[in-house]
């Protein structure tokens, strides 16, 4: 019996947030799902044989894992719905660690593929070439091709067939593309199905102009040390409207909404850059805001099943501490076991103005210089690269410069060797 909750409300992004999605193209997961990987034929995964002493499940040859545990952890008057998800392994002969990443092959919306179908004027079951071979167009769409992003040969298809689209033509000059992101927020695939009936095609030719579904990257967020026979994950669940329709994201929805008696295909992405130090007596200090918290959870777990005696600091952000505070009790049962030495949160919206991270950073930032000049302290992020990233790392350049007694060129250069020496990690996308 999973853990799915039996109402699953409406999440609305805001015309930012929307905006930021649409033009990315592929769900990120500070948690949230990352750039798709390589191509891969989901319909192809069977049920596992018994595994070899040396690991047979790759991105060829995933595990058809088992989805045990769907749980919300944002409640009903977040923002957001994040979740905790659990992927049975058992027997899959295969190991990571904290700080890796494991994919996940999703399938596409049933809904959205009979809308497609439909505005196509095919039935679904035409011959189409898909994961060298050949499917039922229905079969295809919804294993094999990505069916909502809007790939430049879809566009200019439709601007030459649609008498109707002059402006389309011009926005794919070259020196339009600013203009043409613009022109494309929120619009998928359907839209221009929709808007142009006149344009036709065939089967064959659509799928020809559409790109390979991909398998999502997801941070994980346990040990095998204490889960040894499961992988857990948190994600945000991507919903928002644009353009008068639901949007959902393909891997959080699929997950979400459709996993829960099929198969779901994972195998593992080792992150070397981003595991923790051998000797668990270095001090550990981590900035995970919002699903960028996975690894450290993981990282938590590990350090206590293996007895380290290392002392760990956790910043962790969010919108709304009554709302969003994601493993609240399991950080608070390990600062009582004393596996997590301090906590630190900044919930962004429980005030006028708005607290991040690296604003917790600034506030400790004696403390901060002192973990990691003194005690040999190793730096983590994970999350977002546009924003969370960058200022988090100013932040700690500006830590080192004021309390190290350093100009800003001797900042950036211990910053760097840092870096160097392999004690400032970033996990970010």
């Amino acid at each position: 019996m999973t853990g799915t909750a039996p109402d699953r409300p409406t999440i609305w992004l805001n015309r930012k947030a929307a905006r930021c999605l649409a033009r990315k193209k592929a769900e990120k997961s500070c948690g949230k799902e990352r750039p798709p990987l390589q191509e891969m034929n989901m319909s192809e995964v069977s049920a596992p044989p018994k595994p070899a002493s040396t690991s047979q499940w790759t991105r060829q040859n995933p595990f058809p894992g088992k989805l045990v545990v769907n749980r919300r952890l944002s409640t009903a008057d977040s923002e957001k719905d994040t979740r905790h998800f659990e992927v049975e392994l058992t027997n899959w002969g295969l190991t990571f660690e904290p700080g890796d990443s494991v994919a996940v092959y999703p399938t596409n919306d049933p809904p959205l593929v009979d809308e497609i179908i439909h505005a196509l004027g095919a039935k679904g079951d035409e011959p189409v070439p898909a994961a060298k071979t050949t499917k039922p167009l229905r079969e295809a769409l919804l294993r094999d091709y990505s069916i909502t992003q809007v790939t430049p040969k879809f566009l200019k298809a439709i601007a030459e067939r649609a008498s109707a689209a002059p402006m389309l033509k011009e926005l794919l000059h070259p020196e339009r593309k600013h203009d043409l992101e613009n022109y494309l927020w929120g619009a998928e695939v359907i839209d221009f199905l929709i808007d142009h009936p006149s344009v036709k095609f065939t089967p064959e030719e659509f799928v020809g102009l559409l790109t390979k579904l991909q398998p999502r990257l997801y941070s994980v967020a346990s040990s095998l040390r204490v889960f040894p026979d499961s992988v857990h994950f948190i994600v945000d669940v991507v919903k928002y409207e644009s353009r008068g329709r639901i949007r959902k994201g393909v891997c959080s929805a699929f997950m979400a909404e459709r996993a829960d008696n099929v198969p779901v295909p994972v195998y593992p992405s080792s992150a070397k850059h981003f595991h923790m130090p051998d000797d668990g007596n270095i001090p550990l200090i981590m900035i995970g805001p919002g699903t960028g918290i996975a690894p450290f959870r993981a990282f938590l777990q590990e350090r206590q099943a293996r007895g380290d005696k290392g002392k760990s600091w956790l910043f962790f952000g969010a919108q709304r501490e009554k709302c969003d505070y994601a493993y609240r009790e399991d950080f608070h049962q390990m600062k009582q076991d004393g596996i997590l030495t301090r906590m630190d949160c900044a919930f962004s919206r429980d005030q006028a103005h708005k607290i991040y991270v690296q604003h917790r950073m600034l506030e400790n930032a004696a403390d901060i210089w002192k973990w990691i000049d003194r005690d040999g302290a190793h730096f983590f992020v994970c999350g977002d690269a546009k924003r969370m990233a960058k200022d988090v790392d100013a932040a700690l350049r500006t830590i080192v410069q004021e309390h190290g007694g350093k100009s800003p060129e001797e900042a950036s250069a211990y910053v760097e060797k840092l870096k160097a020496d392999k004690r400032y990690k970033r996990d970010v996308y």
